[in-house]
């Protein structure tokens, strides 16, 4: 299920640039990773982590769960540099 959301990830990146690296980790689920314009599965250290569930990176990236309203009930946590979080929005909108 995660290698389908990276390769949806990858397709939505088309030519746009992501400064940084972001990862999203799903537990047991496993990772996300984004970086080097690249969205991959292979675990690696990364300058954000966002964990958060596979339902819920669903719906984040299919806009049904707003980020703030996601990190204020619980839903995802943001480790590391925010300011790579926050880049995420213009990159998936």
């Amino acid at each position: 299920m995660l290698k389908e959301i990276a390769e949806k990830i990858q397709q939505g990146l088309g030519d746009k640039s992501f400064d940084g690296s972001l990862k999203f980790d799903c537990g047991d689920d496993g990772v996300i990773v984004l970086a080097d314009n690249t969205a991959s599965t292979q675990d690696r250290d990364t300058d954000c982590t966002i964990r958060i569930s596979q339902d819920n990176l669903v719906k984040l990236l299919t806009g049904k769960l707003n980020p703030m309203t996601g990190v204020a009930m619980g839903k995802l946590k943001i480790s590391g540099n925010m300011g790579v979080a926050m880049k995420l929005g213009s990159l998936l909108g």
